[in-house]
């Protein structure tokens, strides 16, 4: 049964198993090892990024684009529920009708990026993808009477999914039971559910097929595979992928605006995590968008510790002030690259391969 889930890819390491199923039941519980509204805010958001980091390794790391189209695709997701729930009113139908009005969007729209870029090579197709996401941007922030313009849309969500839906009046194990926890819980479900199908796709015969075109394209083609359909079709499966982790991300915050979802500091934060994780491992999306996000939330409260702890050190209470906590992530980043080249699964992997030899 595990070996159907998991698609036959194993850790590989004892470490990295253990750090993975660390990280799934601490998600999978973190409501309650973690109350408060920040972490649970923090926890939602791995859930996401996971989803979003994982589509995007698709491309890049196992069939070699580089795209960064991919956010596009992420925004077309969120804008489906924001849209829709405006339009048709808080219900589980308009829910359904905004995720598949973006689906269908995104698959439209990636088939005709793929048909029309992917016979570019590298650089160029990569320019391409940038100047279609700028274009879509700017045109969500224009089209103010569907999209709410720059100001964006707060919409509200089925009664099940609201923070004032309590169905028990006693907490349990200390966290009140209200539509937040079981919004929560949906998208823990619907990540997960994601990721084991990602799993299944880069397993399959045709993830064999994108690896051998990102190691070679031309022997690929060389031996009978049509190079461009596969690209294609990873492309459009990445979006779809995409759209999804978006309309995760609309549904927790119950609002969406260019800059909630479009922005190009969220596909520099997907490069990130992949080049942390390790490209070409989907285990890698979920351990380096942990680390990146918990980093990105905590670090600062961690500086202000060392900050008042250092006073009387006025050089190094300096260079540990709050106010420097991009560079200090910035740090770790480069440590990270520099100590784990190929990402932290990789690393374990290849640790775990040299002491099985």
């Amino acid at each position: 049964m595990l070996n159907r889930l998991l698609s036959g890819d194993y850790p590989r390491s004892k470490v990295l198993a253990v750090i993975l199923v660390t990280l799934l039941l601490g998600l999978a519980f973190a409501p309650f090892l973690f109350p408060g509204v920040k972490a649970l805010s923090v926890a939602a958001k791995v859930l996401i990024f996971v989803v979003l980091v994982a589509s995007f390794d698709l491309l890049l790391g196992y069939t070699g684009i580089v795209s960064f189209a991919h956010t596009m695709f992420f925004g077309i997701g969120a804008y489906g529920i924001a849209v829709a729930t405006t339009r048709l009113g808080p219900t589980w139908t308009a829910l359904g009708v905004g995720v598949g009005g973006a689906l269908l969007l995104s698959l439209l729209l990636s088939l005709a990026v793929g048909l029309f870029s992917l016979r570019v090579r590298a650089i160029f197709f990569a320019m391409i993808t940038l100047a279609v996401a700028a274009a879509f941007q700017t045109l969500a922030s224009q089209l103010s009477d569907i999209t709410g313009g720059e100001d964006g849309l707060t919409f509200k969500v089925p009664e099940i999914l609201s923070p004032s839906f309590e169905p028990f009046e006693e907490p349990f194990l200390g966290v009140t039971i209200d539509g937040r926890l079981i919004c929560y819980y949906l998208l823990f479900v619907t990540a997960v559910a994601l990721v084991l199908a990602l799993l299944r796709i880069v397993n399959s015969p045709f993830g064999r097929v994108l690896q051998a075109i990102r190691e070679n394209e031309f022997r690929a083609e060389a031996i009978g595979y049509r190079v461009v359909v596969y690209r294609t079709t990873s492309s459009v499966l990445s979006a779809l992928f995409a759209t999804m982790a978006g309309a995760m991300l609309a549904l927790w915050l119950r609002y969406n605006g260019p800059d909630t979802s479009l922005s190009f500091e969220i596909m520099m934060d997907c490069l990130l995590i992949v080049v942390i994780g390790g490209m070409g491992t989907i285990y890698g999306s979920a351990i380096g968008a942990v680390l990146f996000l918990v980093a990105q939330s905590y670090l600062q409260d961690l500086l202000r510790l060392g900050h008042e702890a250092t006073s009387g050190l006025p050089w190094l209470s300096a260079l540990l002030s709050p106010d420097r906590w991009l560079l200090w992530l910035g740090v770790l980043f480069v440590l990270s690259v520099y100590y784990f080249p190929t990402g932290v699964v990789g690393r374990l992997r290849a640790a775990a391969a040299r002491k099985a030899a």
